[in-house]
């Protein structure tokens, strides 16, 4: 095999070559912004660029039609880039996700470049609706990540970390029914339940107190009642809880935030539905950190520093953490925005077509890229991964 620092040269001078039309891509999918599972125009536009450079295409896996896996090369080891491309309702692009998904095409068409010499199978899959329902949640169920060596991508931010923080999260959904009544005339006659909402979403603050500083409960009154001289007879709320490790999430938090609500429901006389969604509970990201210093040792040679220190608290939460748990995987971010603007708002969604944008599109690209070379080239680095990997179970 060819020395290892002259193929790293090799897929940074790939994704130099193709900067102009890599900020093009990013800027083509930053103006069409489409939302979970709408995402046709950019599942299509990144799948025909990979078929057109060589990738056999395979379109609306795991039954999501704007999910697809481009694949080049064979055998082991299998290193896959993940592309998003989904963007916010009402917002678009303001997590940056055209970025991530040109930067995920980039790198899997500059590791394209050398895997002939280095061996193995690279593969590019699209990845939708991150940011509402969890597509590789469903993608994880349906098999989409098996058989892989390792997983990555490179998300926006307003700081270079090569290891992410996010958190476990879990959707609650609840409901009040009570019995209306006059609101003046005869109150004594109903069940209020606005009144066990309000009470449960109280509980909830003085219950913030006795969690991890880590934790987080967060929700909106979906439904408040309809007139304001009836006794409001139901009501219902979305929550999300989230938790640094799915363990504290199950055994504690769960129990605790329906506690709340019980005794809302007990408090008020009203009756108590909720449901748990756990069909689309985003995991705790478990990321590789063998894998994670090879990319901090590539990023950092393209003069970026990473900021580990800075860095512990969550960015949130995302559906990376059902992949970490399959396979080994990274979810670092790379700085497009000064640290005080935060993701998910329009000065963040300016950003990601800026000039910063374009830099942190190269840069990603050119260090998942030579991160993927390692793996490639590196079988006791592999081997630590896996050791890695099974160790955390």
């Amino acid at each position: 095999m060819p020395d290892r620092d002259q193929i790293k040269k090799r897929v940074v001078s790939e994704v130099d070559r193709r900067r102009e039309e890599l900020i093009a891509l990013s800027l083509k999918l930053h103006a069409s912004p489409e939302v979970a599972f709408q995402e046709e125009k950019a599942a299509a536009w990144l799948s025909e660029y990979l078929e057109s450079e060589g990738f056999a295409v395979e379109r609306g896996i795991c039954r999501i039609p704007t999910a697809f896996r481009a694949s080049y090369g064979e055998g082991e080891p299998k290193v896959a880039f993940l592309a998003e491309y989904d963007a916010l309702p009402g917002v678009g692009h303001g997590c940056g996700h055209n970025i991530i998904g040109a930067a995920s095409t980039a790198a899997g068409l500059a590791a394209r470049a050398v895997v002939d010499e280095t061996g193995g199978t690279v593969l590019v899959i699209g990845t939708p609706a991150e940011e509402a329902a969890g597509g590789k949640v469903y993608m994880a169920d349906r098999g989409a990540f098996e058989g892989l060596t390792c997983a990555m991508l490179a998300h926006p931010g307003n700081r270079d970390v090569a290891v992410s923080h996010t958190l476990a999260c879990l959707e609650l959904d609840v409901e009040f029914h009570g019995r209306a009544a006059h609101a003046a005339a005869r109150p004594e006659a109903g069940l209020n339940a606005l009144d066990a909402m309000v009470a449960s979403f109280a509980n909830i603050g003085l219950l913030r107190q006795q969690l991890r500083d880590s934790a987080r409960v967060h929700g909106i009154i979906t439904d408040g009642g309809q007139a304001v001289n009836v006794i409001p007879h139901h009501t219902a709320a979305s929550l999300l809880i989230r938790a640094e490790d799915d363990a504290y999430l199950d055994e504690v938090l769960k129990e605790k935030v329906v506690a709340c609500f019980q005794a809302g429901a007990q408090a008020s006389g009203c009756r108590l539905e909720h449901r748990w969604s756990e069909e689309s509970r985003y995991k705790a990201m478990r990321t590789n950190q063998a894998l994670a210093e090879v990319y901090r040792a590539n990023i950092e040679t393209l003069g970026r520093k990473v900021m580990e220190a800075e860095s512990r608290r969550s960015m949130g939460s995302t559906d990376m953490g059902n992949v970490s748990a399959l396979v080994p995987a990274i979810h670092p971010t790379i700085a497009v925005a000064p640290l005080d603007v935060p993701i998910h708002t329009v000065e963040f969604r300016e950003m990601a077509a800026s000039e910063a944008g374009h830099e942190a599109l190269i840069d990603s690209a050119k260090a998942l890229a030579m991160t993927a070379v390692d793996v490639f080239a590196d079988a006791e680095l592999r081997q630590r991964m896996r050791e890695e990997f099974d160790s955390s179970k």
